[in-house]
């Protein structure tokens, strides 16, 4: 195997290794945002039933028997 060819296949492996990794940082960014969104979703909805909780609490406390 001549140099220039040896040269030449460690070029293509080597651009075939960074496209992979590529493609693999775009999946792992997406799978990222995914769970971000997840986490926002689930904070926002604890909110809410905490002020729900809250508004029912309160609203029981008042209630005149």
């Amino acid at each position: 195997m001549t140099t220039d060819n040896k040269t030449a296949r460690d070029t293509e492996t080597i651009l075939m290794a960074l496209d992979q990794i590529s493609q693999t940082i775009e999946v792992m960014t997406s799978v990222v945002g995914r769970l971000r969104h997840y986490v926002q979703e689930d904070e926002k909805s604890a909110k809410s039933q905490l002020v729900a909780d809250k508004r029912s609490s309160s609203a029981r406390s008042r209630t005149l028997h």
